[in-house]
């Protein structure tokens, strides 16, 4: 079932954190670990195409600045469109960190949209399954398919709330819903957040989490952005526990008691 009130659970581990956050577009390394810092993410993701976590001897290292002893590292596979060049990546990453099974697979459609390619995505999580990864899936808002990737053994689905890094806000609310209400696995938020408001509204519809990378980095202030994404994710959580009134369109309910008023 979904995690637990007071933390994220994900293949048998829990977290604090319900925010999970990208490690690209900073200016260097220094901003991405004050931004990270400041996020409270204890899950961070790493494009294996584009960071180096040792596949490339001599250049600087992400986990230098990021070492996996303090964070969970999440590689993802972004850049890929075909389910084999998404498995073989992972396979990659698994080696890079010592046999670690945790990942996010994305397989993309269209290099201008970054929409997943859903037939593909479909393919690789069978695959990842059936070699023992744990597989955290970005994919299409669509409850069908997301409930397949459940079904296949994904430990976790991401549906888009808008496209990767429009920072438009969540376009589809009921999309979301559906698949929130369906859904026996962690469901996270991934892709669209632009602020802090966007954050917390994914959480008051119910998700377990959020992740995003380019609304903190693209910020005028990182570090600051990312502090009120923490506070955005942990209110809009609350808010969802706490259950909101019923709204009411005809009629008003005074805050104040009415009785006793001046010539009442």
């Amino acid at each position: 079932m979904h995690s637990s009130p007071h933390g994220l659970t994900v293949a048998g581990r829990s977290y604090r954190s319900r925010l999970l956050v990208g490690t690209g577009k900073y200016r260097d390394f220094a901003e991405t670990r004050a931004a990270i810092d400041a996020s409270g993410a204890e899950i961070v993701t790493v494009a294996i195409r584009r960071t180096n976590i040792g596949q490339n001897a001599g250049e600087p290292n992400l986990l230098e600045v990021l070492p996996p002893t303090r964070f969970t590292i999440l590689p993802n596979t972004a850049g890929c469109y075909t389910a084999a060049d998404a498995v073989r990546t992972l396979r990659l990453a698994r080696e890079l960190l010592d046999g670690h099974t945790l990942c996010k697979l994305e397989v993309l459609g269209d290099p201008t949209n970054l929409f997943p390619n859903m037939p593909e995505t479909l393919k690789a999580a069978q695959t990842l399954v059936s070699e023992g990864f744990d597989v955290m899936v970005y994919c299409a808002d669509d409850p069908i398919q997301a409930k397949m990737l459940e079904e296949i053994g994904c430990v976790a689905v991401m549906p888009l709330a808008s496209l990767i890094g429009s920072g438009m806000g969540i376009v589809n609310p009921w999309n979301l819903r559906l698949i929130i209400d369906n859904a026996k696995v962690p469901v996270l938020v991934d892709a669209g957040v632009g602020t802090a408001s966007d954050a917390a509204i994914a959480m008051e519809l119910g998700c377990d989490g959020v992740l995003m990378n380019t609304a903190i980095a693209h910020a005028r202030d990182p570090v600051l952005m990312a502090s009120a994404m923490q506070k955005a994710v942990d209110a809009g959580r609350e808010a969802f526990l706490a259950g909101r009134m019923a709204r009411k369109y005809y009629s008003a309910d005074p805050s104040s008691p009415t009785s006793g008023l001046i010539g009442a």
